[in-house]
């Protein structure tokens, strides 16, 4: 074979044997084998093998939460909470809930992005003052329909829970604390929140990625490893309080949320309902066309040979479902994400579950607009049961 002849892609003359040769289809866990009679043996199996590869890290048991501080915000009762891992600086959270509330309600975990902004995490997608930030100004606008979709859901009757991921915000990685040959001039931001300060160090954290992706792999776990656990235990928490009913709890994020909902959603049966938005495509996708607009936080070594990607989310079936995508999204092919939405389909059909799953492509780049919160939010409502009262603003809920 010539070089010119080569249909171009992120590997050259490499890409048929990696997509071909190397990546199976159907990856040999798959539902779609027709191996598997028993669905719930293959769930077990299949979530057995992928524990095995994430080589999750020891996180501990259900954080004690503090309560450093509450008060009330735009209708909303506000606790700032922290808590600390067997390992890292503390994490920060904000819980959010209608004021005034009586008995539990269900609860959802709202994972933030990554957006090129590992300075920022919760504040990301929740606005606990009229004193916001500049730069989260403009991330809410660019991503989320200029709103915090945390603060919208809990509106509806909902306790929602938002945590820094790791290695974001309050778990980020000071440069103080890292060898001088990695982290250059760049110094910790001061405590006045400088914009140029802080768009420096996102420069330097995203470079860092590459040294803090191989460090996990030498440690002998891995990014998406890391946040699940992570994530696990935020949902520990959550489903520990006395306010949270734990049989109808939820997840949603976009984009590294929208990973971490993947990965959490197809994971753990305590998440009753799960929304994906703008991270859904495929494994043949990430080979040929798309890594390079891609994060390490995705890498699972090993995994493509067991599950494609849209089937790690699938591990669900049959538990309710949802996928949003945009047309335009710069991060993926819109091929490939058609061709997850059918895996997904197919799986949950197989399962006998083919209602429970939903996928939407709206028009326009990467985002979480109001159109897409709204059928997310409405998603959520239908599978746990926010009461009508609280949906409407006020919440007087005893359930």
């Amino acid at each position: 074979m010539t070089h010119d002849r080569v249909e171009r892609n992120m590997i050259g003359a490499y890409g048929t044997w990696a997509a071909g040769s190397v990546l199976p289809d159907p990856p040999q866990l798959s539902l779609r084998t027709g191996r598997y009679r028993d669905i719930d043996r293959w769930r077990t199996q299949a979530r057995e093998r992928v524990s095995e590869l994430l080589c999750m890290p020891h996180s501990g048991g259900i954080p004690q939460a503090t309560v450093d501080r509450e008060y009330a915000h735009d209708g909303l009762h506000v606790e700032e909470l922290s808590w600390q891992l067997p390992y890292g600086p503390p994490t920060q959270a904000i819980l959010l809930k209608p004021e005034n509330t009586t008995g539990s309600l269900p609860g959802v975990i709202a994972l933030h992005d990554h957006g090129g902004h590992k300075f920022f995490g919760k504040r990301k997608i929740t606005r606990t003052s009229d004193d916001q930030h500049p730069l989260m100004r403009e991330h809410q606008a660019n991503h989320y329909g200029d709103r915090g979709w945390a603060n919208e859901i809990a509106k509806r009757g909902y306790v929602v829970l938002v945590h820094d991921a790791f290695p974001f915000a309050s778990r980020r990685v000071r440069p103080a604390d890292v060898d001088p040959v990695v982290r250059g001039a760049t110094k910790n931001v001061s405590k006045d929140e400088n914009d140029a300060e802080i768009v420096a160090y996102n420069t330097w954290a995203a470079q860092h990625e590459h040294v803090m992706a191989k460090s996990l792999f030498y440690a002998g776990t891995t990014w998406p490893g890391v946040f699940l656990a992570e994530d696990q235990r935020a949902l520990d928490y959550l489903c520990s309080r006395d306010d949270v009913d734990a049989d109808h709890v939820g997840c949603c994020g976009l984009s590294g949320g929208g990973m971490r909902t993947i990965f959490l959603g197809g994971m753990d049966d305590r998440i009753k309902a799960a929304v994906c938005v703008g991270l859904m495509s495929t494994n043949r996708d990430y080979v040929l066309n798309k890594c390079w607009t891609h994060t390490w936080m995705m890498c699972v070594p090993g995994l493509a040979r067991e599950l494609d990607y849209p089937e790690l989310f699938a591990l669900r079936a049959p538990l309710p479902t949802m996928v949003l995508n945009d047309d335009e999204d710069q991060l993926f092919s819109l091929p490939e994400m058609h061709r997850a939405d059918r895996i997904v389909q197919e799986v949950f059909d197989i399962a006998g579950a083919g209602d429970r799953y939903q996928c939407s492509f709206y028009p326009g780049p990467h985002k979480f607009d109001r159109d897409m919160q709204e059928e997310a939010f409405e998603w959520i409502d239908r599978w746990l049961s926010a009461s009508p009262s609280c949906k409407s603003g006020v919440c007087d809920d005893s359930r």
